[in-house]
């Protein structure tokens, strides 16, 4: 027998099917997990739109298409195919596509089919998550940042950004988009450094922080630096606060060639937990 299934925008009356939808791998779904918390499920207040996929009227999988594409949930693969349909209409021109390397690979096999193109495919990153204070002795130099700090943070985002992704964040808009993120972090103190004289020479943001998990974003080691040994100290103290003051689980991706990052966060206590992938256009 065939299962009813069925495809909508979600609105406000889902926020809490979404978030149940979200709990099932809150480590997985921290982001779009976050952003239902804050602002509720209605795109007018979301800044995008969440495609929920329904089969027998039950919410099974959904997909945030925003300035990224979020596949959230167990995606059958008749949820994909109707998010890639989705995807395709939309007209939103992405800027990546991340979550679970499964549901994330298979979204991208049926738009690269349509002819989509991407700048960089990194389809293993493993999903480390720890809710344990490290056993590494977190270094003292290590605090959080604040809106007085965004032209001494500055530079390190930027730099960080420009080698990850491969271009500076700074090109579009005159870097007014970068710059209002960055400050936003800084207000919301969820941005961490170690200075060394007016510079910084370690950072680690709190990217996405839900009512569970708290995950890092933006780790970066200035070049000088690195193979000194700052790495795990400094991890470990962004590890302890975040789980005092922030969450009760901490969690990162990383691309698994970076042989150096993978050796700090294990060292710090991270367990992996699962796969990503990112689609970057």
């Amino acid at each position: 027998m065939r299962t009813a299934t069925s495809l909508r925008t979600l609105g406000r009356a889902d926020r809490d099917d979404v978030l149940a939808l979200c709990a099932q791998a809150p480590v997985v779904n921290v982001m779009v997990a976050e952003r239902v918390e804050l602002v509720g499920s209605e795109p007018v207040r979301l800044g995008g739109e969440l495609w929920g996929m329904f089969e027998q009227g039950e919410l099974t999988s959904a997909c945030w298409s925003g300035a990224n594409l979020i596949p959230v949930g167990p995606c059958s693969d008749a949820a994909l195919d109707a998010f890639a349909s989705r995807a395709k209409r939309s007209g939103v021109p992405y800027s990546s596509m991340f979550g679970e390397a499964e549901h994330v690979l298979g979204l991208w096999s049926r738009l690269q089919a349509a002819g989509w193109r991407a700048r960089d495919v990194r389809a293993c990153q493993p999903l480390f998550a720890t809710d344990r204070v490290p056993d590494v002795a977190p270094d003292p130099l290590v605090g959080r940042a604040g809106p007085d700090d965004l032209l001494t943070v500055l530079p390190a985002s930027v730099a960080m950004f420009t080698e990850e992704v491969g271009y500076s964040p700074m090109a579009a808009d005159g870097g007014l988009s970068y710059r209002r993120r960055v400050a936003e972090l800084l207000r919301q103190g969820r941005m961490f450094v170690r200075r060394d004289g007016d510079g910084v020479v370690f950072k680690a943001d709190l990217g996405s922080v839900s009512s569970s998990v708290a995950q890092v974003h933006g780790v970066w080691v200035d070049p000088r630096y690195r193979g000194q040994g700052i790495a795990a100290p400094a991890m470990a103290a962004v590890v302890a606060a975040a789980l005092r003051s922030d969450a009760r689980t901490v969690s990162l991706y990383v691309n698994d060639y970076n042989h150096r990052a993978l050796a700090v966060y294990s060292k710090v206590g991270f367990t992996q937990v699962g796969t990503f992938a990112t689609v970057l256009f």
